[in-house]
């Protein structure tokens, strides 16, 4: 089982389930994310989503090396997280990202793509994608809503990772909390806000999507083909092989 998913009370819990590798993002775990999205947007009771993963992190981004000799997987797994962050988005309720450990890359991706994020001062969270010549046109859209154009450029530009305490003054977390609070803490947050009026919570997430231009497809399409193309390349794959090799 790749993806748990549990609801009490109208919150939806989903945890991605493979600690062993992190909760790093292979195909099949993408699909399952996305099934299980797809599962609480089916549900009319449904107030809020936590989004966790088990272990030691978050979610250490792309599961690349899964699919090593396969540039063609590569450029359909991105495209699956994009249409799985959109379907995230969408979602006619809150949603919140648990982030424990790492959320690097696609795991930091899906982590400012939700409403809110609570994590700890000592995690790493970041986008290190052009360290690896890769292209993070698929993230760029998310972080640009959630942190700006301006800052969202200097810090995709700049690769690398940051700490918790970092990410959560640059805003990419709304909340930081002792390691050891961060379950209850997301299930404060996520009681407190089970209490809002349905309707009016699904009205003021469909208005602040349009507003903010996150129903656009095309833009995320896009993105998801650019980022597809430059993994691709000579330059992303001899930068790949030459990580996976230390």
């Amino acid at each position: 089982m790749l993806v748990k998913h549990s609801v009490s009370s109208g919150i939806h819990t989903i945890e991605l389930a493979r600690p062993e590798a992190r909760n790093a993002l292979s195909r099949e775990l993408i699909a399952a994310l996305g099934a299980a999205v797809d599962d609480v947007a089916r549900d009319a009771t449904a107030r809020v989503l936590i989004l966790g993963g088990e272990g030691k992190s978050f979610c250490a981004g792309m599961d690349l090396k899964a699919v090593a000799d396969d540039p063609v997987a590569m450029g359909d797994m991105l495209r699956a997280l994009s249409r799985t962050s959109r379907a995230i988005r969408k979602l006619p309720l809150p949603t919140i990202a648990r982030v424990q450990g790492a959320a690097i890359g696609g795991g930091c991706g899906l982590m400012v793509v939700c409403d809110f994020a609570i994590t700890h001062a000592d995690a790493k969270l970041g986008y290190p994608e052009v360290d690896l010549g890769i292209c993070p046109a698929v993230v760029a859209p998310w972080l640009m809503k959630k942190i700006g154009a301006g800052a969202a450029r200097a810090m995709l530009l700049a690769g690398g990772t940051m700490s918790g305490e970092e990410g959560f003054r640059r805003g990419l977390a709304t909340h930081v909390v002792e390691e050891s609070e961060l379950h209850s803490a997301a299930q404060s947050l996520a009681e407190r806000l089970a209490k809002g009026g349905p309707k009016a919570l699904a009205a003021t997430k469909a208005w602040l999507n349009e507003l903010d231009g996150s129903l656009d497809d095309a833009v995320a399409d896009e993105a998801a083909e650019i980022s597809a193309r430059i993994i691709a390349g000579d330059e992303a794959q001899s930068r790949l092989r030459a990580a996976w090799a230390k």
